[in-house]
């Protein structure tokens, strides 16, 4: 009888791969960026085809191939996802706090920036003007 491949082993690494680096293209959409459940659904998925490549290759030698190239692609995903999970859930997590931010509702400091034209712009300056009764400030999170 000869041997066929197991594709799920297959499926299941590149599956893993495809988790891995995915992240770069969902950080795009809002409800994926803040916390990565569609890369943490791809690693599960990749993690159950491998778990049934391997099921596969040791419970039905005759019939699979994959009690070599198994157990590597399997710590090998398991390196990914290890890789994975410190970067986003320990190494993005020590950015400074954020102590010295203003609250909500809380009167902002007075500053001056350059706008877009190169001018310079200064919050009292808006504030007293009396065509502004307000001034909306964004504050995007993130370290630069």
């Amino acid at each position: 009888m000869k041997r066929r491949w197991n594709l799920s082993l297959w499926l299941g690494f590149a599956v893993v791969i495809v988790a891995l680096f995915g992240y770069q293209f969902f950080v795009v959409f809002p409800i994926t960026r803040d916390f990565p459940w569609v890369n943490l659904l791809l690693f599960a998925i990749g993690g159950l085809l491998l778990g049934l490549g391997l099921f596969r290759a040791y419970g039905h030698p005759a019939a699979y191939r994959g009690k070599i190239f198994g157990p590597l692609l399997t710590v090998l995903s398991l390196l990914m996802f290890g890789l994975f999970a410190y970067g986003l859930f320990f190494i993005a997590r020590q950015m400074p706090p954020s102590t010295g931010a203003p609250q909500v509702g809380q009167k902002a400091p007075d500053f001056a920036l350059v706008d877009q034209d190169g001018n310079r712009v200064e919050l009292n300056d808006l504030l007293s003007s009396p065509s502004t009764r307000a001034v909306l400030l964004i504050f995007y999170r993130g370290y630069w």
